[in-house]
């Protein structure tokens, strides 16, 4: 089976996969073993004149022998959703941006991190909101256009649907990135990031320490991927405590896995741990924080993120989440330093466009 043209409900390589499921072999031309091609909604014209007249060609001389199908065709029979499906139900992107120019991307993306839009569905070429979300969305942009600033808006709707405002940057976790964490990477002369972000030697002065630590740099190869990896980096870890208790990057990167997976109870006991063996361990004041932020205790969160800055001033991510957890306390005068610190220390961050609208 070969494809023609870009595919905008699935990915080429999900398309693939969908061919092996059915049985057939994906490839990556037409030729005279190919028995079916799909022609992308989003096809180029020039992609076209070179597969679907070799498939015409054959079909010429023996009709039938390629069965020629659409990108919805193929979906249908896979048992796929299907942008034309997708778009009879829901609102494009693409309508969007035509519609209300005032919300651009960079307005949509504050929107999802408010949680005041949150897409229905989402494919390889575009993104689908309800009318519910194009509601806000509509609204937004009408006072944008009567000269309205977008963070007055923003506050406006968030105070109006949680009856105070309330800049709900975790409403949902399942959706949105976890609150960053600082990862004890493996360095190349065999060191790793300490707790206060500078490099300290793992112990090597002993069998035990020896075996702990080449335990740590195991867990610390596995602790970034999939499920399976990070059981296998959990265990690397607490076989490394078992070795050496006081070994404290072990003890904050097992919390971290802990933290990923909304184990926050477990994840808390660990940062805890680390602090009565390192008082000035960066990396867990700045979880603790997010622990508290993410259980709505924004005062303990507070003073958990200003000691992260203590030990850390120039960490970015620090003050992006003092400043959001002070504007769910209705604090941006206190807010403000913070948001522009991060302007400061990361003009090209991750939240780097959202930052921009809120510190103005």
């Amino acid at each position: 089976m070969a494809f023609t043209g870009k595919l905008s409900s699935i990915s080429r390589q999900e398309a693939q996969a969908l061919v092996r499921r059915l049985g057939g072999e994906p490839a990556s031309d037409v030729t005279s073993r190919t028995t079916m091609l799909v022609v992308g909604m989003e096809r180029a014209a020039e992609d076209k004149s070179a597969k679907l007249k070799r498939a015409e060609n054959l079909n010429a001389g023996e009709p039938g022998r390629i069965r020629i199908l659409s990108e919805d065709e193929f979906c249908r029979l896979g048992g796929l959703r299907t942008n034309t499906a997708l778009s009879e139900r829901y609102f494009s992107l693409r309508q969007l941006r035509e519609l209300y120019p005032r919300v651009h991307e960079a307005r949509l993306r504050a929107l999802h991190t408010c949680g005041l839009v949150r897409p229905a569905e989402r494919t390889n070429a575009d993104t689908y909101y309800t009318l519910a979300d194009v509601g806000v969305i509509k609204q937004i942009n009408d006072e944008l256009l009567q000269g309205r600033s977008f963070r007055a808006a923003v506050r406006e709707r968030l105070a109006a649907r949680a009856g105070q405002l309330a800049l709900d940057f975790s409403a949902a976790r399942g959706d949105a990135r976890p609150a960053k964490v600082v990862a004890l990477r493996r360095r190349t002369t065999r060191k790793i990031a300490s707790s206060a972000g500078q490099p300290a030697r793992l112990r090597t002065d002993n069998p035990e320490a020896a075996r702990a630590a080449s335990f740590f740099l195991e867990g610390a190869e596995y602790d970034e991927g999939n499920e399976a990896d990070q059981e296998r980096a959990r265990v690397a870890y607490r076989r490394a405590l078992l070795l050496d208790p006081t070994l404290v990057p072990a003890i904050v990167n097992l919390a971290n896995i802990h933290y990923a997976q909304d184990e926050l109870v477990e994840a808390q006991a660990l940062y805890l741990w680390a602090l009565g063996l390192d008082a000035d361990c960066f990396e867990a004041h700045f979880n603790l924080g997010n622990i508290h932020h993410d259980l709505g205790r924004y005062e303990e969160a507070v003073g958990w993120y200003r000691d992260a800055l203590r030990l850390n001033p120039a960490y970015a991510d620090a003050h992006f989440y003092l400043a959001v957890t002070l504007e769910k306390m209705d604090r941006p005068d206190d807010a403000k330093t913070h948001w522009q610190a991060y302007r400061r220390l990361a003009p090209d961050g991750e939240w780097a466009d959202l930052v921009k609208l809120f510190s103005e």
